[in-house]
């Protein structure tokens, strides 16, 4: 499911929020085995980040190799899950699309096999919700704007 403004979203996005994209990529490796994409702490209330991931490819370099990524989140009872979403090789299955397979964060991407480099890339959507005083007004400004409505008048027959 991909977020659009007022949109109404299983995410939590309602028709009161607001929605900014960024673009989002990480490399992971050998080296650089996993990334956690998390939000600040003392960050307001009202602002839900998400990770929507769309693909994972594997990089030039890569060895004949099975290369697995698992995603750590929270389930819908607030628990700590791991799943893998992709067993990527360099000779059959260099590249996977997830489509718009979207999680709150914290989210942790892992590469659980293989030596890489795999990249990670989607969109970090940013939910802030608007405040109730801005959205009443502007509807009752709008219902001022509107002219009333007259029925039309019938023709009558020469």
């Amino acid at each position: 499911m991909s977020f659009v403004d007022d949109e109404v979203s299983d995410c939590g996005v309602d028709s009161h929020s607001r929605l900014e994209s960024y673009v989002f990529s990480c490399e992971l490796s050998s080296e650089v085995p996993f990334y956690t994409f998390q939000t600040d702490e003392d960050e307001d209330e009202d602002v839900e980040h998400f990770l929507e991931l769309k693909t994972i490819c594997l990089g030039d370099c890569a060895k004949e190799e099975n290369n697995v990524v698992e995603v750590t989140a929270m389930n819908h009872q607030g628990k700590k899950i791991s799943v893998p979403v992709a067993n990527l090789n360099i000779s059959c299955l260099p590249m996977v699309s997830l489509g718009e397979f979207e999680l709150m964060a914290p989210v942790t991407l892992r590469l659980k096999s293989g030596s890489g480099p795999v990249t990670i890339s989607g969109l970090h959507l940013v939910a802030t919700e608007n405040e109730e005083s801005e959205i009443s007004d502007e509807d009752d400004v709008s219902e001022e704007e509107m002219p009333s409505v007259k029925p039309a008048k019938k023709k009558q027959k020469a």
